[in-house]
């Protein structure tokens, strides 16, 4: 999970949960150790600890990659580098991504979203289309791989995908959104 302070908490959350419950282990990655402060909406919610910086990790080491949305994690996220390269990286090896709600701006930022089906909060359905998405306004939309939602009302529709995604592993189309 690929995120930072401004995340819309149950976006997080419950896809983390979701996971463990499906017997998988999750790594919460971030800019900077220690916590991440989470949003609900407008308003501070709960931290979360880092257990690893984007400096400690590699794409190669983890099955999938997630990135929730809110209002200020992917715009933090969007500028920095070394957050595109690793979400590039899961693209490049085949993986499974996940991002929901303001969560694919960091995928148009990457220049990544070319040709996909998508979907995504409705304010950024546009920013999608601009980057040559093709968008749809559903609860989930799958694309090889590649799994997005529009936002957390979406959230059993958006998890359950996501468990049956990383239980099929690698899927080819990931490798063609990556930018040459």
């Amino acid at each position: 999970m690929l995120a930072t302070d401004g995340f819309e908490e149950v976006e997080l959350t419950s896809p983390k949960e979701a996971m463990e419950n499906a017997g998988a282990k999750t790594v919460v990655v971030s800019l900077k150790s220690g916590e991440i402060q989470a949003n609900q909406h407008r308003e501070h919610g709960i931290k979360v600890k880092v257990d690893k910086t984007l400096d400690e990790v590699k794409a190669e080491d983890f099955d999938a990659l997630l990135i929730p949305g809110g209002l200020f994690n992917p715009d933090a996220l969007r500028v920095e580098q070394k957050a595109l390269d690793f979400a590039s990286a899961f693209f490049e090896q085949k993986k499974p991504v996940f991002a929901i709600c303001h969560g694919p701006q960091v995928l148009i930022s990457a220049g990544l979203v070319s040709g996909r089906q998508m979907t995504g909060f409705k304010a950024i359905q546009q920013d999608l289309k601009n980057a040559g998405a093709l968008v749809s306004d559903e609860q989930v939309v799958v694309d090889e791989g590649l799994v997005t939602s529009r936002n957390p009302d979406d959230l059993p529709a958006f998890n359950r995908k996501i468990v049956e995604e990383i239980c099929e592993g690698r899927h080819d189309g990931q490798r063609d959104s990556v930018a040459a």
